[in-house]
């Protein structure tokens, strides 16, 4: 999309926790109009709109899915929600950007994908992470090779709190983590099957801490730590490769990002003599750790100029509706694996 180009129409779904920063940003955009801001509860949409705002608060939906000026619509209401909320959007032939995850469901997910595909119309998932300039570098790195073969993902996002009613933490907090997972790793490489552990000790209804371990397509392996109860904050991601060793410390504004040069060198067989081979064939490297340069944007502004080049040029976002099919893939089996008390649960989704 041009700079000279109309702004597009959008009308934001939801003035709860998160369509409050959908309107912030797409209002700062000089790509985008937002026109609606749609919630059952009119005066909550007003609160959120300000007292000064020419925009509309409705109840009213199906109006604003029949005004022509909408070309777009961002939904950001509760999960279990963006079925027939998202499929009415593109039916309306607008283009859809739905907060994560995709769907309740990877069958309500595929729905979303296949109208959005028969239709030519953009399907977006708010992946937000994704568009962080520090995961957005991770990716570089990774694709680059600049840190080998991927030989493991261990990421651990753990909190107090918010324990939710209606999900576990891992349906609140994992998709994150797995979004992100599906974002950095190279093509050629993805998740074949998963393993979840949880527990709810507190007696909440639903797990409040679980594990999730994920075999890779190489034999690698990734694994997740979501958590309720730590009294502690941590938001942490390793990536190990073969050359370097990343670590990402979302808590740190000084040092988000560091790079390692310290690992394990494993020498061929073939490359050594016979009496040397058992107390050679694995060596240690210490090397230095680095710190890139990482700038500073807000995730949402990119992700909302990601959505508006996706419209206007025709191609995929970086996170489209099978970026959130593959998460929901996931979820679905994680979840599986929760009831079989851990057993390995084989994934669907495909790149």
């Amino acid at each position: 999309m041009t700079q000279s180009s109309e702004p597009l129409g959008v009308a934001v779904v939801g003035a709860g926790y998160w369509g409050p920063n959908l309107v912030r940003n797409f209002q700062a955009s000089e790509q985008f109009r937002l026109r609606s801001l749609v919630d059952l509860d009119v005066d909550r949409a007003r609160r959120v709109l300000g007292g000064y705002s020419t925009v509309e608060a409705t109840s009213d939906y199906a109006a604003v899915l029949a005004d022509p000026e909408v070309a777009a619509v961002a939904v950001a209401t509760p999960a279990g929600t963006h079925l027939d909320i998202a499929l009415a959007a593109l039916r309306a032939g607008k283009h859809v950007l739905v907060e994560k995850p995709l769907a309740a469901t990877y069958a309500d997910g595929m729905r979303l994908v296949a109208e959005a595909e028969e239709r030519g119309l953009t399907l977006m998932c708010d992946h937000t992470y994704c568009y962080t300039p520090a995961v957005g570098r991770i990716r570089e790195l990774v694709h680059s090779g600049e840190l080998g073969e991927v030989h493991f993902v261990d990421s651990v996002r753990i909190n107090l709190g918010l324990v939710q009613k209606d999900i576990d933490v891992l349906w609140d907090l994992a998709p994150h983590d797995l979004s992100i997972l599906d974002f950095i790793l190279p093509a050629g490489v993805e998740p074949v099957a998963v393993a979840a552990h949880g527990a709810d000790p507190i007696g909440a209804g639903q797990a409040c801490i679980a594990y999730l371990t994920l075999t890779l397509s190489t034999g690698a392996i990734a694994h997740v730590h979501v958590n309720w109860l730590s009294p502690t904050k941590v938001r942490t991601t390793m990536v190990g490769g073969s050359k370097r060793t990343l670590l990402w410390d979302d808590l740190n504004p000084l040092q988000r990002v560091s790079v390692y040069d310290r690992g394990v060198d494993m020498a061929a067989p073939q490359e050594i003599g016979a009496d040397e081979r058992r107390d050679m064939l694995i060596s240690y490297r210490s090397g230095d750790m680095v710190a890139p340069a990482i700038g500073e944007k807000e995730a949402l502004r990119s992700m909302v100029d990601e959505f508006a080049d996706a419209i206007g040029t025709g191609r995929a976002p970086l996170t489209d509706g099978r970026a959130g099919l593959r998460v929901l893939d996931i979820l679905e089996a994680a979840s599986r694996s929760l009831q079989f008390k851990g057993a390995v649960v084989g994934l669907r989704a495909g790149r």
